[in-house]
């Protein structure tokens, strides 16, 4: 490579694409950011430091080829770099959007530990594959030679679609069956728009379909099919329908009206911007326009419902977290960017009870950081200075998500779980107690992050492959 391509950090700043002023976006539900123009993503692409033990690549998911194509990158070989992410990733553009690089490849930068800031990899990443779908470099989904097996994937979302890929890549009947209307799942329905446009999701799974994957939309496991009805249609069956049971705030007033679970604030937003009737948002329920809105949580969910509150016209827009700015789970820039539109957090708050039939107050707690817990992140304690009021006309419940019970859901009480409701897995085969059925994603790991989901279904697809190649060698056996 030429000596002035690489290794630029000393000269050229870190640069991430401009983000429009807080006031207009705060006015739509598009993305924040600009991407890079050409000469920009050559140059931020070239700060990296081509590390012989890149730290990037080790604490991604996926194990992204990182240095390898941000060379590129910073070499004008835009497609021979949008080829090696897409290697490794098949949602490369969505990984850039949306994954908390702060915490992962670009928080482990060499860069970033000398001061110099890391590379921008996320921005340079969605970058290199948005000019791919621009230029017609994304290739279409080919299917293998017809194995004559067809597989059932249970939920669209990150895990369930890739590995729909690569099993289609390897000459499967693939089809996919999801409770939703579109395909995505919390791609879709779960994230809003100003973190990733819903054309970027569509246009993914526009693409699986075009390849020969076969969608069933609106399709309920346990209404429309039981699990041993499909286990019945398929050689193989994969479990991928992430966790959606939002955890409980178990304090007085809870069951208020007001009181509402993120997804299904989330969701409901999201619809209208496919343009839905979505009557629960229309009768002013899932709308926070003109309304004191309180989110209680500090993940990138509550984040989500912060930003989309502001989006919605309300009237403020309060954050409740029970520990302090440094020790919340969710990213950092996702924080800085509520904050940079008008959001107010209530560091070392949690709620103490709710008020109204239909909710006018919250009261917290004050809190303080005791000893460390299991994980050793200090534990929340409650500060005796006593609780304070604010007014809320909305409430937002956003502290995660629980697995559903599947087994009661889907007429299926063979199927193992865990004390938590995630479904039990060999670790090496992937699959569940049941022959032939595999499961993969949030619904084994338990809520997590987009990428290991994508992890997730690569994995779980390299296994499922192995598992048919033996049943029809076995079948091949028999019938000679």
């Amino acid at each position: 490579m030429a000596a002035d391509t690489m290794l630029r950090f000393v000269v050229t700043p870190q640069s991430y694409p401009s983000k429009r002023e807080p006031e207009a976006r705060a006015e739509d539900f598009r993305e924040i950011a600009d991407r890079y123009a050409v000469p920009r993503a050559e140059e931020q692409a070239g700060r990296c430091s081509q590390c012989g033990v890149p730290y990037c690549t080790v604490h991604c998911p996926l194990h992204n080829h990182i240095p390898d194509w941000l060379r590129l990158t910073a070499e004008g070989r835009l497609r021979e770099a949008y080829e090696l992410s897409n290697a490794t990733s098949t949602m490369p553009e969505i990984c850039g959007r949306i994954c908390p690089q702060d915490r992962l490849c670009e928080g482990n930068c060499v860069i970033e530990f000398t001061g110099h800031g890391a590379v921008t990899i996320g921005s340079v990443e969605r970058f290199i594959t948005d000019k791919a779908w621009d230029e017609g470099w994304v290739e279409p989904l080919v299917p293998g030679p017809a194995r004559g097996q067809s597989v059932g994937v249970i939920g669209a979302g990150p895990a369930g679609l890739t590995a729909a890929e690569y099993l289609r890549a390897n000459g499967y009947e693939v089809h996919v069956y999801d409770r939703h209307d579109r395909a995505g799942g919390l791609l879709t329905y779960g994230i809003p728009g100003f973190k990733l446009e819903k054309p970027v999701v569509m246009r993914r799974v526009e693409r699986l379909k075009a390849g020969g994957i076969v969608f069933h939309e609106g399709f309920a496991v346990g209404e429309d099919a039981t699990l041993a009805e499909l286990r019945g249609r398929h050689d193989a069956l994969l479990i991928a329908t992430g966790v959606y049971k939002a955890r409980a705030i178990d304090v007085p007033g809870n069951e208020a009206r007001g009181v509402i679970a993120a997804l299904d604030y989330l969701t409901a937003s999201n619809r209208k911007s496919f343009g839905d009737a979505v009557p629960a948002f229309d009768d002013g329920a899932l709308d926070a326009n003109g309304k004191n809105v309180v989110v209680i949580g500090g993940g990138d969910t509550a984040m989500d419902c912060v930003r989309t509150a502001i989006r919605q016209g309300a009237k403020s827009v309060k954050c409740l977290y029970r520990r302090d700015r440094a020790n919340m789970p969710g990213s950092q820039r996702e924080v800085a960017h509520a904050e940079e539109e008008g959001a107010e957090f209530v560091w070392l708050s949690a709620p103490h009870s709710f008020h109204g039939d239909r909710v006018e107050t919250v009261r917290a707690n004050r809190m303080r950081l005791g000893a460390p817990d299991a994980s050793g992140r200090r534990a929340p304690e409650v500060d005796p200075g006593g609780p304070v009021d604010m007014p809320a006309d909305m409430v937002i419940k956003a502290l995660g998500f629980d697995a559903e019970e599947l087994p009661h859901l889907w007429d299926a009480p063979e199927l193992g779980v865990t004390r938590w409701g995630t479904v039990l897995v060999d670790s090496k085969t992937l699959m569940t107690s049941l022959d032939g059925v595999f499961a993969a994603g949030d619904i084994v790991r338990g809520a997590s992050l987009v990428v290991w989901a994508i992890r997730d279904g690569r994995d779980v697809a390299a296994q499922m492959h192995k598992y048919l190649k033996v049943k029809a060698a076995a079948r091949a056996m028999v019938a000679a």
